[in-house]
């Protein structure tokens, strides 16, 4: 079976880079897949003035409580905006964990299948929410 490559694509880095001949660095295949959800979660719905839509609701969840209903809702908005976004994935599970160490982490957990070549993956993408003043000591 081949992989269809122009599927999946090739794009600009992200964060933005130098590539090694001095151009702007690309990214291709898996690597490209995954920058982009990374650009998805981190980018709030109307931070870009040409696309206000494009994005993923859990920037509003930055001064929310840590707990399970939080969870849910930022499990809720990270599958909505990579189902909306991110074509060339299928989501099969968003889990939430908070971090036993550092108050106000969160890891959103995100296991994916690549539909060109039925590749599953994971990625875990931190989440920082500001701890209330009664949590902190």
């Amino acid at each position: 079976m081949r992989v269809r490559a122009d599927f999946i694509g090739r794009g600009w880095g992200f964060p933005m880079r130098v590539g090694p001949t001095g151009g702007i660095g690309m990214v291709e295949r898996d690597q490209e897949i995954e920058e982009a959800i990374w650009l998805i979660l981190g980018t709030a719905p109307g931070e870009r003035p040409m696309r206000p839509e494009f994005g993923c609701g859990i920037h509003d969840h930055v001064f929310a409580s840590t707990d399970g209903a939080t969870a849910g809702h930022i499990a809720r908005e990270v599958r909505v905006a990579l189902d909306r976004w991110e074509p060339r994935v299928d989501v099969v599970a968003v889990g939430v964990d908070f971090d036993p160490v550092e108050a106000g982490t969160l890891h959103i957990s995100i296991e994916y299948t690549i539909r060109a070549t039925n590749d599953q993956r994971n990625l875990v993408f931190p989440f920082y929410t500001i701890p209330s003043e009664g949590g902190a000591d």
